[in-house]
């Protein structure tokens, strides 16, 4: 029955006009009249049990409009940086969708289901190449997770590619059912250097997702048409520390990370299903570069 609910699911979004609701939501999400914002977050929060005694604002007060309360900022000190020089920290707070090795240019997506990495970067066949036999890790971002991202390792971005799509929802559902869903949805791909080799972080998108937010590239809104696009990245520092915010959805979806063969240990310990912390260690480098 649950396989059958969520192949209903699928084909509903199949059918709804999702830019057209994304972009509602978009302007929704954005309105500054105070009980109608008040009384958007107060549901919001007790529809799914968010956690509200570690952010930085007071809630519903200490935030202008829905929009900023899901991209809401943790009170310094509610989450932990390992700090270890040989590990990868989660970059957000989410489940583990799926983690592992990449056969050739094959990424898991779900039982039964898996996806090219070319489609998935969608830009120099070269880029994708560095990572075939490599490692990567899907987490994914549910409604009442804290919603910004945050550096795996520390690094600097080399370069960042805006590839427009769909808008499928990526809950487990949609990502048990749907074939090549992460290569379908529009996403953010940025490619970084850390002193241990390249590496990908990958913003995916996903219904109601009005946009995606990078400190290169400010807020992204679908475009859903045309080809991938290089990013101009003279917005901000190119640098980055682990741990440092480096962007976030406003509304949920999807990281992926992606890293070369040999350089990780394919995030051996922890399993789909699993819930992790940003700052949490989740893989462990094996090499130095």
């Amino acid at each position: 029955m649950n396989d059958l609910i969520a192949r209903l699911f699928v084909l509903l979004q199949q059918l709804l006009p999702k830019s057209l609701l994304t972009a509602f939501v978009y302007h929704v999400a954005r309105v500054r009249w105070g009980p109608l914002k008040n009384f958007l977050i107060r549901r919001f929060v007790a529809l799914y049990d968010v956690d509200t005694s570690k952010l930085l604002h007071s809630v519903p007060e200490g935030y202008p409009n829905f929009n900023h309360f899901f991209i809401r900022e943790l009170s310094p000190g509610a989450r932990t940086i390992d700090s270890g020089t040989n590990t990868i920290i989660s970059p957000v707070d989410g489940t583990v969708s799926a983690r592992g090795h990449i056969e050739d240019d094959d990424i898991f997506q779900a039982k039964g289901l898996h996806y090219s990495l070319t489609d998935l970067l969608a830009t120099d066949t070269d880029e994708a190449t560095i990572y075939r036999g490599g490692s990567f890790i899907t987490l994914y971002l549910a409604p009442y997770n804290y919603h910004r991202v945050h550096a795996p390792l520390t690094g600097e971005i080399k370069s960042a590619h805006y590839i427009p799509g769909t808008l499928f929802s990526v809950n487990d559902s949609t990502v048990r059912c749907l074939p090549m869903l992460f290569a379908r949805n529009e996403r953010v791909a940025c490619h970084v250097q850390t002193a241990s080799g390249p590496m990908v972080i990958l913003f995916v998108g996903a219904i109601n997702v009005g946009t995606i937010y990078t400190k290169w590239t400010g807020d992204i809104r679908p475009r859903h048409k045309g080809i991938a696009e290089d990013i101009d990245l003279s917005r901000s520092g190119r640098s980055f520390d682990k741990g440092e915010t480096i962007g976030w959805f406003n509304l949920g979806s999807t990281v992926i990370l992606l890293l070369p063969p040999g350089t990780s240990n394919q995030f051996v310990g922890i399993s789909a299903g699993d819930t992790v912390s940003m700052g949490q260690a989740i893989g462990t480098l094996r090499d130095s570069r």
